[in-house]
């Protein structure tokens, strides 16, 4: 890529950010995207996350994965696969081993927000899987699918980790019309999500006792300080991670300590008060009939429902209605 290009697109994501930034803070309850946790720095502490003991979400995905992917693939045999908020690509490699053994794996897109962390998990997949093609994709999901040219089909897409949990129902419905919109007649869509539980085994996955949840959740002040020349002061905040029962899902904020103000250069002064909070992430936790209304928003039809023993996750294989249109 042309360096003029580089730096144009650089220019283009930090007036978006700041924008957003901006946006989110002057917001009655201050917020800010989650997309920002994700440097190369924030990719790995969420790979930390998904190692700890509290945190069932990754352990029981990939194993309910190993016991429903072999059989799915040989149905569907998908020769390419595109994994939004690919990350590790750690579970991925369980349907990429599927596809391989059907003879039918040919490429894998990964899509993520993290070029420095996507460059990586794309160079350690061209080396363990040498004969698919590897095309990663820097993007920000909520943008739309720009995918490669020439993808051979079927395509199977992935969403895996229960991410769609990040969005209110209105916004994941829009990425699901998005998914949708890009998909053939043959294609098919892989979503995990997050089953609703006790409390306090949700409540206890997002405040480690480690505090390694902790640290990913104030490493947002530190991309913003990077990356906008912020002045946070991250020993200033505090992590906080509930159930909010009204809407069924988790929210992680960042408390402020003491009557504080923050500038951001090009944004303007932000001040909070002792205890006022900055919402950082929603993770909604899903049952059968909230998962099918947000299919049927989207125009995809839920194909199987599939949860495990324990009823902790569940993987939910969809098609488009009509076929979608590959757009």
């Amino acid at each position: 890529m042309p360096e003029t290009t580089r730096s144009s697109l650089k220019s283009e994501r930090l007036a978006r950010m700041l924008d957003e930034v901006r946006a989110g803070l002057s917001a009655r309850q201050k917020e800010l995207p989650p997309k920002y946790f994700y440097d190369a720095r924030g990719s790995r502490l969420f790979e930390e996350i998904t190692r700890l003991p509290e945190y069932y979400l990754t352990r029981a995905e990939r194993a309910l994965l190993r016991a429903r992917i072999p059989n799915w693939i040989r149905e569907l045999r998908p020769r390419a696969l595109v994994e939004l908020g690919a990350g590790s690509a750690a579970k991925t490699r369980i349907i990429l081993d599927a596809m391989r053994a059907a003879g039918t794996a040919a490429v894998y897109v990964p899509i993520d927000v993290s070029a420095a962390f996507l460059r990586e998990t794309a160079n350690r997949l061209r080396h363990e899987y040498p004969e698919i093609e590897t095309r990663p994709l820097v993007a920000d999901m909520t943008d739309g699918l720009r995918l490669p040219a020439g993808l051979p089909g079927p395509t199977l897409y992935a969403l895996l980790g229960s991410t769609i949990g990040n969005f209110d129902d209105p916004a994941a419905v829009r990425l699901l019309e998005r998914i949708q919109a890009a998909m053939y007649p043959t294609d098919s869509f892989l979503l995990g999500v997050d089953l609703k539980k006790e409390v306090a085994r949700i409540e206890a996955a997002y405040n480690d006792a480690r505090g390694v949840t902790a640290e990913f959740n104030r490493n947002i002040l530190r991309v913003l300080n990077r990356e906008l020349g912020a002045d946070f002061d991250l020993g200033a905040f505090e992590h906080r991670a509930f159930y909010e029962g009204e809407y069924d899902h988790i929210e992680m904020h960042l408390v402020s300590l003491c009557d504080q103000q923050v500038t951001i250069p090009g944004a303007g002064v932000f001040r909070f008060r002792q205890g006022e909070t900055i919402r950082t992430e929603i993770s909604g936790k899903y049952d059968p009939c909230r998962v099918a209304k947000l299919f049927e928003a989207a125009g995809l039809t839920m194909r199987e429902w599939a949860p495990d023993a324990e009823g902790l996750l569940a993987l939910v294989l969809g098609v488009a209605k009509g076929g979608g249109g590959g757009a």
